[in-house]
């Protein structure tokens, strides 16, 4: 039992290798197939995803009033329409792999050896962990697939 815990806390927080084909990652990451319902709940959580500092979503929730939606970026609604499952992936993976002057923090980087890079300015408990896990990152990648 605490095997099984030790491994899932390290599955999430390791980032999970990805390799971007044109300007999209075509393959789920490590396989795992994401949830809608989860993504929603993460998108709206501005603690976790932190989404909604930078982008306005059809998301509601406690902590996710418009009022207090971003609107320093893209509009997550319509995400759906304008870009493939495998481009919403890049986007939300790493959009930095699209745009070396993007904003946008790296949520889930390449390599392991990056995370580190890609935390730099964050505490010291956070540095070398993806913000999102390769689940959660799925989970919000199906979410913004149904946004059409």
């Amino acid at each position: 039992m605490i095997a099984a815990l030790a491994l899932a806390a390290t599955q999430a927080t390791t980032p999970v290798t990805w390799v971007a084909v044109g300007d999209g990652i075509p393959e789920p990451l490590g396989g795992l197939q994401g949830d809608a319902t989860r993504g929603a709940a993460l998108v709206a959580d501005r603690g976790k995803s932190l989404c909604l500092l930078c982008h306005q979503a059809a998301v509601q929730g406690p902590h996710a009033p418009a009022a207090l939606q971003g609107n320093v970026s893209t509009d997550l609604r319509g995400a759906g329409s304008r870009w493939s499952t495998a481009q919403l992936r890049l986007r939300v993976a790493d959009s930095r792999h699209l745009n070396p002057a993007s904003p946008m923090p790296t949520m889930h980087p390449a390599r392991p050896d990056a995370a580190a890079e890609a935390r730099a300015r964050v505490s010291v408990a956070l540095q070398g962990r993806p913000v999102l896990s390769a689940q959660e990152l799925e989970d919000i990648v199906a979410w913004l697939e149904t946004q059409r």
